[in-house]
């Protein structure tokens, strides 16, 4: 009887994992072209021992099917950090690949820059060309830049939508927590309700801080490119259409920006 031979294997998978301040971000690329990408949450030392046992990585809540690890065929995990206490248990796991500030060909980043700031406006330039403006709406809202050069300009940071919500609810005696989830319209700027209240404060002033800096990049490079990425990215942006449309309209909205930036440091590592 014949035998069957394994056949050779034709494409290049990989794992990306960016773990951000609130959750872990994944993307499995088969080659240079994005599968699927997922979220989950932040794991334990016991969790990691235990997906060690099982051969297996944290898949979509989505997908009933985890992602089993081959011996023969190990499939590489491309890394990326803001926490460090995740970074070192995620370390010990084989075939980790961690990109770091150095890696990444920006030119004029100080030291402390974010890895997944770095990774998002490397992903866009190289994406959309160079200059590009990079708005992340995630746990942080932050800005960054790049020049024709591949220069750094620089940015800004400040508390994202969940954050400002969450501050107010946690260290205030008699103002509620609430949910970006629960903001399913604009709310009337002067409202007549605590929650109402508290989603037009924050909501108006942040897109009116968004138009400001955005305003402020386009009087610098007027041709430039907008992108903004980040789990309220979506929000955002729709509410932005809504109060300015010149602006909100013209924004690239791509949740995966961080991971065209680690694709972009795994293509120039397989040349």
């Amino acid at each position: 009887m014949k035998q069957n031979t394994p056949q050779p294997r034709t494409d290049n998978p990989w794992l990306g994992l960016m773990i951000g301040n609130s959750r872990l971000h994944w993307a499995l690329f088969i080659d240079n072209t994005l599968n699927s990408a997922w979220d989950t949450d932040h794991l334990s030392e016991s969790d990691m021992q235990q997906l060690a046992q099982t051969n297996t990585l944290p898949h979509s809540p989505s997908s009933s099917r985890p992602i089993f690890l081959s011996p023969n065929f190990p499939i590489t995990l491309v890394l990326a950090s803001v926490v460090a206490s995740q970074t070192k248990l995620w370390q010990t796991y084989p075939n980790v690949r961690l990109i770091t500030l150095n890696k990444i060909p920006i030119q004029g980043m100080y030291p402390t820059l974010g890895i997944d700031r770095a990774l998002a406006l490397y992903g866009a330039g190289k994406t959309w060309g160079f200059p590009i403006l990079v708005i992340d709406a995630g746990t942080a809202l932050t800005f960054t830049g790049a020049d024709h050069q591949q220069c750094l300009v620089g940015g800004a940071i400040l508390p994202g939508l969940s954050l400002q919500f969450t501050s107010l609810g946690q260290n205030t005696g008699q103002l509620p927590l609430l949910k970006t989830a629960s903001m399913i319209n604009l709310p009337p700027r002067f409202a007549m309700n605590t929650p109402q209240a508290i989603q037009s404060g924050v909501i108006y002033t942040l897109l009116a801080g968004i138009k400001d800096f955005i305003l402020s990049w386009l009087s610098l490079f007027p041709e430039s490119k907008i992108v903004i990425t980040g789990g309220n990215s979506g929000l955002l942006k729709e509410y932005l259409a809504m109060q300015f449309p010149d602006i909100g309209e013209n924004l690239i909205l791509e949740r995966n920006l961080i991971f065209w930036g680690m694709r972009e440091i795994v293509m120039v590592h397989h040349e």
